[in-house]
């Protein structure tokens, strides 16, 4: 097998961590966008009717953070023993529990609900806080001495986040460190700076689209 394709909407939502840890590992990718015309006319077929859709060679993969973990292992970021790909694991559950909750807001609740989330955010972030405090002080990453999948996930919801709210991660120096950290990795900082990631916005205009 050989060749990477990404198939998603032209927009970052749940796309975009695998983006990112393909762009960090200096994988090449080719990305397919599906218009949101025809995947609600039913001409694209996925499984589970949700997009990603990830294609290594002949082999086809769905479900966002599959994917995610699939990478995870090719590329050796899934940890370095049992213990670790579990918390790994759990963490990265963690990262899409924010991001449905995230997602609700911005789909169905922005235009009521934006001062609530906005306020109640610091409890959802200082689980973060407190999971990267317990790992050499916050110096590296949220599990162990190596990054994982979840580290891509993690960096892309907190992206989200600091552009709904700029101010956000004030009161967390732990999370502001690692945002700088992780984005200042080379080829992921490439990737953070070029057209084809900027040209996409975070999430699509069209309410009916599920994050």
């Amino acid at each position: 097998m050989s060749g990477y394709k990404l198939s998603y909407f032209p927009v970052r939502a749940r796309a975009e961590p695998i983006r990112l840890l393909l762009a960090d590992q200096g994988a090449s990718w080719t990305d397919e966008e599906v218009q949101m015309a025809d995947w609600f006319s039913g001409k694209t077929i996925q499984v589970f009717g949700q997009l990603p859709k990830f294609q290594h060679g002949d082999f086809v993969l769905y479900q966002s953070n599959s994917i995610l973990r699939y990478l995870g292992r090719i590329y050796g970021i899934s940890g370095s023993n049992n213990q670790e790909s579990a918390l790994i694991d759990m963490v990265n559950d963690g990262v899409e529990d924010l991001r449905l909750k995230y997602g609700r807001l911005i789909f169905f609740e922005y235009e009521t609900g934006k001062e609530k989330y906005i306020k109640d955010l610091p409890n959802q972030l200082s689980a973060f806080e407190r999971i990267l405090s317990n790992n050499s002080n916050g110096t590296k990453f949220l599990v162990g001495d190596k990054i994982s999948y979840a580290d891509y996930n993690f960096l892309d919801i907190l992206h989200c986040h600091i552009d709904l709210d700029p101010k956000c991660l004030t009161s967390f120096p732990l999370l502001s460190a690692y945002v700088e950290r992780i984005a200042s990795r080379p080829k992921l900082s490439e990737y953070l700076k070029s057209e084809k990631r900027n040209k996409r916005p975070i999430t699509p205009k069209h309410k009916s689209f599920s994050l």
